[in-house]
Formats: structure tokens, sequence, C-alpha cells
């Protein structure tokens, strides 16, 4: 008789955790789980009292015996884990507000996971999960790290990378959207069509064929265009050029609309930062999860309420539980994943973390060779990965010509004083989350770097 898993989620008092327990419930007889640990901070501890009674309450409305333990102390939580997922957000929402309003009070799109916001979250959260890495080392050494995370591609790659683990998977619900809305668009269920994605995570292309081998790609692009096509809720949905993307015949994702479109996503979160009574994306997100928390506190509320779909994470519980059962029960699950590269996108070298299609069984991912990009998407990628490359080793050294040079090589960031000007203000507002820049946080403070947006000023 097995001892059963013990499951670690680090950032458990997340909004998302509901998510996941539904969907360890849903596999529980693949998965047989013996406890689960939810691990957050001193600032995150009402949260995580909340999400856990709320966790607690959905494994006792299921048939399964489920302990859900919550802590402060994350190496108390990791002591023999078998998995441990991340999904935490450093500085919390507050954090995000500062990266999305800087960059646009000087007219540059301000963004979670791409352009300046990108930049910084790999800033403050690369440190921290090495951290965790190595107490994985000391305190359980066998355990498999998926990660969630974000931006989840730097952060997987950093693990590898920096933190010489291995045992990772990085997960995106993008892909999971994707396959779950466009399969309809021609009269097809998922298990009918074969995909491929490649590239990296939150900037992949992908392309569909179905089970007698013929590319319905071109198909599922004409659709898109009069239908929904799986766009996560946090990106405003302006279509592609459609003789771009059928000259491509790959199907970008949402997240490409911020490079193939720029102007437009610019304009619109402009609208949106100058207007008090929406805000950014993340003043709109604070909302959304108040509701949500205050939905949790309800004593008799024991499964996920439909009010977490407008949080943009929607079916991460598919891509993390399917993940983690793939592996625990080396199914050789069908899943888009980020993994070393070896070789599936030739254009990118082997030792660097990709987001491909892979089979996924007891060794962790396989990744499905995608073959090499048209020169286009060829040239853009290679240009993100160095981005990201230059990003993490900022991260890891709080070297402030290597944050500038990935400012500058940045697309989604116009190269001068002004980029400049964003790099210092980010660097003074999310001081309590750099200690490795600290000497150039306090050189730019004495000659007088101040946050020039007043809603960003007062969260410093």
């Amino acid at each position: 008789m097995t001892k059963g898993v013990k499951i670690v989620t680090i950032g458990g008092g997340s909004s998302y955790t509901p998510e996941l327990m539904e969907g360890f419930i849903k596999r529980y007889d693949e998965l047989p789980i013996r406890e689960i640990w939810l691990v957050d901070i001193e600032d995150g501890k009402e949260k995580l009292e909340t999400v856990g009674t709320m966790a607690q309450r959905m494994w006792d409305a299921s048939p399964y015996d489920v302990k859900v333990h919550l802590t402060l102390d994350r190496r108390e939580a990791l002591k023999d884990a078998d998995f441990v997922t991340t999904q935490f957000r450093v500085g919390l929402l507050n954090a995000r507000v500062k990266d999305e309003r800087i960059p646009l009070s000087y007219g540059i799109i301000g963004q979670e996971t791409n352009g300046p916001g990108g930049i910084f979250k790999a800033f403050r959260t690369i440190p921290i999960i090495l951290g965790i890495v190595e107490d994985m080392k000391e305190l359980c050494p066998d355990a498999w790290l998926i990660n969630f995370t974000n931006p989840a591609g730097m952060v997987t790659d950093a693990i590898i990378r920096y933190g010489k683990w291995d045992k990772v998977i990085g997960l995106c619900n993008v892909p999971v959207g994707a396959m779950m809305a466009e399969p309809e668009l021609i009269g097809k269920s998922l298990d009918e069509l074969v995909y491929s994605f490649a590239g990296i995570n939150h900037f992949h292309w992908h392309r569909v064929k179905d089970l007698q081998g013929n590319d319905v790609t071109g198909e599922i692009i004409e659709k898109m265009y009069s239908s929904d096509a799986g766009i996560p809720a946090n990106i405003h949905d302006i279509p592609f050029f459609i003789d771009q993307v059928k000259k491509m015949n790959m199907i970008p994702c949402g997240y490409h609309r911020y490079y193939y479109r720029y102007e437009e996503m610019l304009n619109h979160m402009l609208e949106e930062y100058n207007d008090p009574e929406i805000g950014t994306r993340a003043q709109q997100v604070k909302q959304t999860e108040a509701e949500l928390f205050e939905l949790y506190q309800d004593p008799n509320l024991d499964y996920k309420p439909e009010q977490l779909s407008k949080r943009g994470g929607a079916h991460y519980s598919d891509a993390a539980c399917e993940t983690i059962a793939s592996i625990y029960a080396n199914k050789n699950t069908h899943i888009v994943v980020s993994t070393k590269n070896n070789g599936a996108v030739p254009d990118l070298p082997a030792d660097t973390v990709v987001e491909v299609s892979a089979y996924i069984g007891a060794t962790g991912a396989r990744p499905i060779a995608f073959g090499s990009l048209p020169p286009a998407e060829r040239g853009w990628l290679q240009v993100m990965k160095n981005m990201e490359l230059v990003v993490e080793e900022a991260a890891v050294t709080g070297d402030y010509g290597l944050a500038l040079q990935a400012f500058i090589i940045n697309p989604l960031i116009p190269s001068g004083e002004t980029a400049k000007r964003v790099l210092d203000e980010l660097l003074i507002a999310h001081k309590k989350y750099l200690p490795q820049f600290a000497e150039k946080i306090a050189e730019l403070e004495a000659a007088g770097v101040t946050v020039k947006d007043e809603i960003a000023r007062e969260l410093v």
C-alpha cells in the first residue's frame, strides 16, 4: 500500500488555490494525495487562512480524507515533499500596479509579464525561487518542482541555469485555453486534433492537424475572425492582421498582440490608465480578488466559484494537476510546458528553456520536436529568448548595466533616456524586493529620482 503523496504549494494564499484543489480532487484515483501544505508569507497570512479553510471544505465535501496544513514556515512544509508547486507574487498585487502604472506614465506598455513589468517581475521573483530550490535540495531532494509563478519561462530557466535543479516543469494556462476553445471552431473535439506548440512562455505559436495528418491550422485561423478563440481574460482582444497570420500558417498566442499590434494595445492601456474609474489591469484584478475572498469566507462554499474565471488564470488546475498526475502515474500525457529545449526548437540553444508540446511521464517532460520556425518568427524568438537570458543574469547579479541592456533589447521598450528613467523609477519603487540592486538604488535616491505616477508613488 502506498503512503500517499505530499504536495506543497508555495503561495498557498493565492485566489487560484481552489482551482488546484478542484483539479486534485478530480484526479484523486490516479494521484492519491495524503496531505497538502499551503505556504505563504506573513503579509498573506489572512488570505492563507481564508483560502486554506475553504480548501479543507472542498476536500471534506469530497469522498477523500485529505488534510490541508497551513504554515508560514516554508522549511516545515517542504520536508519530504513529493511535489512542490509555486504560485507566488513577490510584492503582492501592489507590485503589479507599480509595474503597470510607471511605464504607462511615460507612454510605454505596462504589463505583468511583458515589457518593463515582466522584467521587474523576474528581478523580484528569481532570487526567491532560487532560495526555494536551495531548501528543496536539503529537505526534499527527490521532489518535482512545478512552477506557474510568472514570468514562468524565465523563472523555470533560472531554476535550471542558476539553481542547477533539473526536476522542474513550468506551466501556463494560455495553451490550455487555446486547446479548449479552438476545436469547436471547426466542429471538432480536442481528441480529434493534434496540437504542436513552440516558442517561449507568453511568446509561442502553434499548428494543428487532424487525425489523418491534414493541416487544419488555416481553417482555424479563418474561423478565429468570427468567434472567440480562447484569448485569456487579461488580454484586450484586438484581432491580428489576418494576412500576416494566414501567411505564417501558425496561430500566435494571445500575448503576441503586444508585439504584433503594439500601437493599439498601448492606446487601449493608456485609456484605462487615464480613466480613474477603470485603472490598469492590476487595479481591476484587485477588485476581482476582493470579491473572490469575500466569497471564500462563506462557510457553505465548498467548490470553486464561477467568478474565478475572471482572474485570467482559468484552467491552471488542468495544467498543473494533470502534469503532477502524469509524472506520478507515468501517463505520458501531451501537455504544453516550459522545459529544457534539447533540440525541440533548433533555432534556440539546446540548454535553454522553451515552451513546447511534450509528453509528461515519470522522467518529466520529453519535448516534441517542432522544427525550425520561418524567418520572421525565428527572429522574434531569438531576440526574446536572449532578452530573457540577460534579464535572468541581471536578476541574479544585480548588475545595473545588464538591466539596462535588457530594457534596450526588449521590443516593447523604445530605447533612450525615457527607457532609462522608467528603469530607475521601477528600481526605486521596488526597493524592498530588490536587495541585489541596493547599491544602485541608493545612488538613484541620492540623485533625487522619484516616481512620477501619483498612485504608484503612494504605494512605494
